[in-house]
């Protein structure tokens, strides 16, 4: 079952890049939220997407909005991911894949590639708009459209 428009969030706690335990319910309910799920750090797409996201971080923080991107890379990929490309966000180590089946996030591509899909969540904690694509770059515009929207 997949997380639609209306639907709240789930609840769920994953450890960040810095090795801390990060719960959603320190932000859930509070701000709006960009959660974006992706294949793989150091993948092309997702580093492209991730770089955007940094590029457009002050643009989502103008809005209200937390960035949040999630993959089954360790805690340990995440970090270097990060530091390597400087990214201001929290990235969410789901190696399980638990919170993903949580959304319902689908793989892409027959089946084969983990899915690229975005949740834009209202400060009620409640989803304004799904967006699943694998053109990264697709991603970062449709997000800041639907923030600016909900103002």
């Amino acid at each position: 079952m997949s997380i639609t428009i209306g639907d709240t969030i789930p609840d769920f706690k994953l450890t960040d890049q810095n090795g801390n335990k990060f719960d959603i319910k320190s932000v859930k309910g509070k701000k709006k939220l960009v959660i974006y799920f992706y294949p793989k750090n150091f993948t092309p797409g997702c580093t492209k997407e991730a770089c955007s996201f940094r590029d457009s971080y002050e643009d989502f923080e103008s809005l209200g909005a937390t960035v949040i991107g999630i993959s089954a890379d360790s805690k340990k990929s995440h970090e270097r991911f990060a530091k390597k490309y400087n990214l201001p966000f929290t990235l969410l180590s789901d190696e399980t894949g638990k919170v993903k089946r949580k959304f319902g996030v689908k793989n892409d591509l027959f089946g084969l590639l983990p899915g690229r899909e975005t949740y834009i969540v209202g400060q009620d904690g409640k989803v304004l708009y799904v967006f699943n694509s694998m053109n990264a770059a697709r991603h970062i515009k449709k997000a800041l459209e639907v923030l600016k929207e909900s103002n």
